[in-house]
């Protein structure tokens, strides 16, 4: 009886050694194998938070442009508007300042050596011909 039992001993040394070798080996290969999956992971996450930031940064670019060609549309329309109002106030300036001068020139036909009125209305007229300069100027600008 002792016989089988030597043989039973002897024969699972062996095996046993076997074992944990291969037990061994398999944790060595899922352990690698699982750093293997985290590193995949990790850089497809930041491959795609990587192209997300394009595409978020691509939207941002096409809104900013929309909202300069609105802003831009604007202005121009407003620059416009403000060239119609100044040249419509010229030639309304303009018709005065003749109509002021037809006046000062039958005022300083007219006029005798008694009262000169001609002063008052030269002085009105250089006013006129300084706010006529002025909206000349800021005509000017616009352009």
């Amino acid at each position: 009886m002792n016989m089988p039992i030597e043989t039973t001993t002897a024969n699972s040394f062996p095996r046993t050694s076997k074992t944990a070798k291969v037990r061994k080996k398999t944790y060595v290969i899922l352990f690698v194998g699982w750093v293997m999956l985290i590193a995949i992971g990790v850089t497809a996450a930041m491959l795609y938070t990587e192209h997300l930031k394009q595409e978020i940064a691509t939207d941002i670019a096409q809104q900013t442009q929309q909202q300069l060609q609105v802003i831009q549309q604007d202005y121009q329309k407003q620059v416009t508007q403000l060239k119609d109002s100044v040249t419509t106030d010229m030639k309304a300036l303009q018709t005065k300042v003749d109509s002021l001068n037809e006046l000062l020139a039958f005022t300083k036909d007219s006029a005798n050596s008694k009262t000169d009125n001609s002063n008052q209305l030269y002085t009105q007229l250089a006013d006129v011909k300084k706010k006529l300069d002025e909206l000349q100027k800021n005509l000017d600008v616009l352009k």
